[in-house]
């Protein structure tokens, strides 16, 4: 089996595990929109939720992918098995100190967190008094959910990734189960949280010990490679943060509900959560499948392996979103009254909310590409250059919301970090093409411009398809989507598409087989 088709198969695991998450992540954010609208518990929850996200990628998904993968991929090729756990053991414990003493000062210090991070909240004390008791509550999922981050970066280095893969469903789950049994209020959304954390550690440890894990708790804290994986989480705690700014200074706009409108912050959740999904069937997966291959890559000595990898991954990042991007904003009015409409979510929330969702679409290929682009300077060992660019964003971010929230509303907020993430994803392509030189870059150029053609005239279909077909609402969605798909297809085939053709010989091997 090639690397690619390699790299594809792993892809698929993690893209099909993403997708029953997704689908289930869809079903927990109906229940909420439906049982709280997007008023006071639902902008506490995702204010609440947010701040442990945040340490959450700092030390846990966020190290995993950047630190612990390339680290742990070159001992598992040039290391015996014992120096491999060994080694795990360390980062564990070191980790687990760290973690402890995040928590304890999170649950301290919520209240000024919540201040911090949705000062527009002050103004109604219900709300706030809400999102700080939730927030406590909540917070220790940032121990379990780290724990599961750093299983996943061991198993994925050792090219296991089904179960780790698999784990966010059980979180989704406990959330769904636990909002519907307490109804209204933050308790079934606290209890969710908490027992979905623990499944998603508990589910992964098994596999660990199947594989050789055996604990040694605060045996060891020194190890040489821990150094290396310290010095590549330093500026990667940054960048990580940086990302999570720009989260948390749209929430701080999205606050400000006498400029932006009632109910900011949940409409840019909803909203984005939409965006997540083709983000994160596809695209994650890919990043997170593909960096193992590209850590490994990097150790050679000419990097032409390393271009055609980076190069398949960006065509492929651009044939998936690109459509996904197109088709979302053709359809966003739609999407968002078929899926979230009801209950508590009334027609101003919709309107809202799909409105966010057209702007924030604008980026979705720019999204996905960044994470490929990342991906790549970390198997290159290279965590300050994605630092940088993004406090650029950031910085980009911020301007662009000051400016764009006063003409667009809540929409600006959205367009603006579509700005600002099609800008990082520039930048990071140049400076890499420097750093290893020509990727196939007229290749990528013309991959590019055939499949946005191709998304184009997708969306236009989607569009007369739902605006002719008059049944309900539900059917008309569902024939429009899959008008698009197939009109894809075929425009992809009318403007010779590689990857189009690439993915039809494929299908016609697995069928000889």
């Amino acid at each position: 089996m090639s690397i690619h088709k390699s790299i594809a198969k792993s892809a698929g695991i993690v893209g099909l595990a993403t997708l029953c998450s997704r689908i289930l992540g869809f079903l927990r954010d109906i229940v909420i929109a439906r049982l709280f609208g997007t008023y006071v518990y639902a902008q506490a929850f995702v204010i609440a939720f947010r701040i442990p996200n945040l340490f959450r990628d700092l030390v846990g998904e966020g190290a995993a992918n950047a630190a612990l993968v390339p680290v742990f991929s070159e001992y598992s090729v040039r290391h015996s098995k014992e120096d491999f756990w060994e080694l795990a053991n360390v980062v564990l414990n070191l980790l687990l100190i760290i973690l402890m003493s995040i928590t304890v000062l999170g649950i301290i210090f919520s209240p000024l967190l919540v201040r911090m991070i949705a000062p527009g909240f002050v103004v109604d004390p219900a709300k706030l008094a809400a999102t700080i008791k939730l927030n406590r509550i909540i917070f220790p999922y940032i121990l379990l959910i780290s724990l599961a981050a750093y299983s996943m970066g061991i198993l994925n280095s050792l090219r296991h990734f089904s179960i780790p893969a698999f784990a966010p469903c059980l979180l989704n789950v406990s959330i769904i189960v636990f909002a519907l049994l307490y109804g209204e209020g933050i308790k079934g959304l606290a209890l969710g949280v908490l027992v979905g954390g623990v499944l998603q550690l508990a589910v992964q440890i098994p596999v660990l010990y199947q594989k050789g894990f055996h604990l040694r708790l605060f045996k060891r804290f020194k190890h040489p490679a821990a150094k290396t994986i310290g010095k590549l989480m330093l500026p990667r705690l940054f960048s990580s943060s940086i990302y999570q700014l720009n989260n948390f200074v749209d929430s701080i706009f999205g606050s400000l509900a006498w400029i932006v409108g009632e109910g900011g912050v949940a409409i840019l959740y909803f909203s984005y959560r939409l965006i997540q999904f083709p983000l994160g069937i596809f695209s994650n997966a890919l990043a997170q499948t593909i960096l193992p291959t590209l850590s490994t890559q990097a150790l050679e000595e000419t990097p032409d392996k390393l271009k055609q990898t980076l190069s398949w991954g960006l065509r492929q990042i651009f044939f998936v979103l690109l459509p996904a991007s197109v088709g979302l904003m053709a359809l966003s009015r739609p999407i968002v009254s078929t899926i979230f409409e009801g209950g508590k979510f009334d027609m101003y929330s919709s309107q809202l909310t799909a409105s966010a969702l057209f702007y924030y679409s604008i980026g979705l290929f720019a999204y996905g590409a960044t994470k490929v682009l990342q991906s790549c300077f970390f198997a290159l060992k290279d965590t300050v250059t994605p630092t940088k660019v993004a406090f650029l964003a950031l910085v980009v971010n911020i301007v662009l919301n000051s400016i764009l929230m006063f003409p667009l509303k809540i929409a600006g907020l959205a367009l603006a970090t579509s700005i600002s993430g099609i800008n990082t994803f520039f930048i990071l392509f140049i400076i890499l093409n420097k750093r290893i030189g020509n990727f196939d870059l007229e290749r990528i150029y013309i991959s590019f411009v055939r499949i946005l053609l191709s998304s184009l005239f997708m969306g236009l279909v989607c569009h007369l398809v739902y605006e002719k077909i008059s049944v309900n609402k539900y059917f008309n969605l569902a024939a429009a989507l899959t008008a698009g798909i197939l009109s894809y297809i075929f425009f992809c085939f009318i403007f010779r598409v590689e990857e189009m053709r690439e993915l039809w010989r494929w299908i016609k091997e697995r069928k000889k087989i």
